[in-house]
């Protein structure tokens, strides 16, 4: 996939120059701070949105999502990279519905993430899971702060986290690594229940073992 030369073009080059992005995630997250902090980021980010049209706006729409809490934009996922670009753009309050982000979850991917206009409130848990680490037992909220814009935040795939409010209007940049593993889980505390998540790639196979 060919980025336009743009802020994102010269942090995808500057990731695929890192060593091993997998296995050295705080050299990511220090080369994704140094980017994102530069004075003119936000402007020249916005220019790059609005040049986006014809063929060029595939690169926002092809994995492009809605959750129940908010629009997941991708502005970059080339196979061969161990990494994606992400706009996050969460929805006005009233209008979310329970999963994703208000649920305790972790992820199948590490990333590092940065708020350029809004805030939220986040959370963090140490989750007890069981033996095969496909079920969450019970979660412990280990920290609540408010995120305002130009706060940053890393996650590594094993580690819990909840927002269960944002400002209508927020909008997150991220930097995702590829999976580091197969599945990631969901845990409601409220009810005790948790849920486990894969990709459709490994689905595939059990949605043909369905077909009888």
């Amino acid at each position: 996939m060919c980025i336009a030369r743009s802020p994102l073009a010269e942090i995808a080059a500057g990731l695929r120059a890192a060593p091993a992005p997998l296995q050295h995630w705080a050299e990511v997250d220090a080369l994704f701070r140094s980017w994102v902090g530069e004075p003119d980021f936000r402007t020249e980010l916005k220019a790059h949105l609005l040049r986006l049209t014809g063929s060029d706006r595939a690169i926002g729409t092809g994995r492009s999502k809605e959750t129940t809490t908010h629009d997941a934009w991708c502005l970059a996922d080339d196979p061969a990279d161990e990494f994606s670009l992400w706009l996050h753009l969460y929805k006005p309050q009233r209008d979310w519905r329970a999963g994703y982000a208000n649920t305790v979850h972790n992820h199948r991917y590490h990333f590092s993430t940065t708020i350029l206009t809004g805030s939220y409130l986040h959370q963090r848990f140490d989750a007890r899971l069981d033996p095969g680490g496909r079920e969450v037992r019970g979660a412990r909220l280990t920290e609540t702060v408010i995120r305002r814009a130009g706060s940053h935040e890393v996650m590594l795939s094993e580690q819990f986290h909840r927002i269960p409010r944002a400002e209508d209007g927020t909008i997150t940049f991220l930097v995702k690594s590829s999976p580091v593993r197969p599945w990631s889980l969901s845990y409601d505390p409220g009810r005790g229940t948790s849920w486990q998540h894969t990709s459709r790639r490994e689905r595939l196979t059990e949605l043909a073992e369905h077909l009888r």
